[in-house]
This record gives structure tokens, sequence and C-alpha cells, in this order.
């Protein structure tokens, strides 16, 4: 099983809101997921990223792929996770 790191689209229209998740790469977009790490908001003006930094290092440990725009959400969390603390 070849697992990614990708994002899950929830809200309403014209309100996206995303889940980061850890899914097989097979399962459709909104499909069934092994572990949820965080939420992405892009409407929103502040807290728009929270993502479980600890839980996401151990699945990317594990070998799992994240998609592009999972990888540079990651790289944000990181620089604010830096910042705040």
């Amino acid at each position: 099983m070849a697992a990614r790191m990708r994002l899950k689209r929830i809200g309403s229209s014209n309100r996206a809101a995303y889940r980061v998740v850890v899914m097989d790469s097979r399962t459709p977009r909104d499909g069934r997921f092994i572990d949820e790490l965080g939420t992405y908001k892009p409407v929103e003006k502040n807290d728009r990223i929270r993502i479980d930094l600890e839980r996401a290092q151990y699945w990317l440990d594990r070998g799992v792929q994240p998609s592009e725009t999972v990888a540079s959400l990651l790289k944000k969390a990181k620089r604010e996770a830096a910042k705040a603390g």
C-alpha cells in the first residue's frame, strides 16, 4: 500500500476548507483516510493552518510522501511553530 499525505475537501461551496490526511494513493479525494493530521482553511484570515507536526513527522518517517500542496503547508506550519515557540 502506497500511502500519501494529501488534502481532503470539506466545507460548503465558496467556503472551502480542507483536512490534511494520510490515505492510500488509490483512494478518491474525499474517500476513506488512515489518519487525520490537521486542517487548512484558505478563506480565513487568522489561524488558517493547523497541523499536528509530531504526527506528520511520524508518517514522514514511515515513508509517506506528501503532495506538493501539503509539503508547502507543512513548511509554513513549521515556520509558524518556530515563531510562536
